[in-house]
């Protein structure tokens, strides 16, 4: 990990050049924006969703500007076919971004089993597994790990119930695995998204316009003005912090947990 710090200038700029990264979840959203931007510097990539179909937007972008890309679906979160491709195709693996999953939300007392065994399947067991199977080749390669949680993990809701303890208990495994990345080599932090411009965004802004009987821009502006933030987020922003992390200017960041919210979180 040491030997990172004195790359030059330039290798340095071009670091992610034909480094490999996987990354659930890239179909649309922050997952698309990641894949893109981490396409842009030159990495290879394997990408999952839960059909490869929903992925063909993203892998057809991804390869015009330059990238080798492969892209398989997980629809069991089964991480034995991203972490053979990536070795097999492209030998290695440097960055695994752990972006998949949506929980659901509503009243607890209406919320079923299921509804809590399929937000920790996909978003925690499912990072926790992909963890586990690439560790070997992250720590070979002295990779990275980016697990996407949310600003939600901090500010527990009574309709976020799964949501808020699930992005709670990836912060905790987050900081937990990041001690075994000091002794192995391997990076590991996390980030918490806060109300970032994804299909789930609009969505709750359209059922809020419903809701309120008002336009859907005024549903925006007032949902902006409840949570008291700065702006809504772009994907893109994600994605460009994650570009920065898993270059040489910021692997001193390890263990953390990163808000990037425009002030949604209001505690510490």
């Amino acid at each position: 990990m040491e030997k990172l710090a004195h790359l030059t200038p330039s290798e340095a700029q071009s670091y992610l050049h034909e480094k490999v990264a996987i990354v659930t979840g890239a179909s649309r959203g922050i997952g698309r924006a990641i894949a893109l931007r981490l396409a842009q510097s030159g990495a290879h990539l394997v990408l999952t969703a839960q059909t490869e179909e929903a992925l063909e937007g993203t892998v057809q972008e991804a390869r015009k500007m330059g990238a080798k890309v492969k892209a398989l679906a997980t629809p069991d979160c089964a991480p034995g076919p991203l972490v053979s491709a990536a070795t097999s195709l492209f030998g290695g693996i440097d960055i695994v971004v752990n972006n998949a999953g949506t929980t659901k939300t509503g009243d607890f007392l209406e919320l079923t089993d299921e509804d809590w065994d399929s937000g920790y399947a996909v978003k925690l067991f499912g990072a926790t597994r992909l963890c586990k199977a690439a560790w070997p080749e992250l720590k070979r390669r002295q990779g990275s790990i980016i697990n996407i949680a949310g600003a939600g993990g901090h500010t527990p809701d009574s309709r976020f119930t799964i949501g808020g303890s699930v992005n709670a208990a990836m912060m905790a495994f987050t900081k937990a695995l990041a001690q075994l990345g000091i002794e192995d080599g391997v990076q590991v932090n996390c980030i918490n998204p806060g109300l970032i411009k994804t299909d789930r965004l609009n969505k709750r802004i359209d059922d809020a316009a419903v809701k309120w009987s008002v336009s859907t821009e005024e549903a925006a502006n007032r949902m902006h003005a409840e949570h008291r933030i700065t702006r809504f987020g772009e994907p893109s922003e994600i994605a460009e912090l994650i570009a920065y992390m898993t270059s040489p200017s910021g692997r001193l960041m390890h263990g953390a947990l990163i808000d990037i919210d425009a002030g949604y979180t209001k505690g510490l």
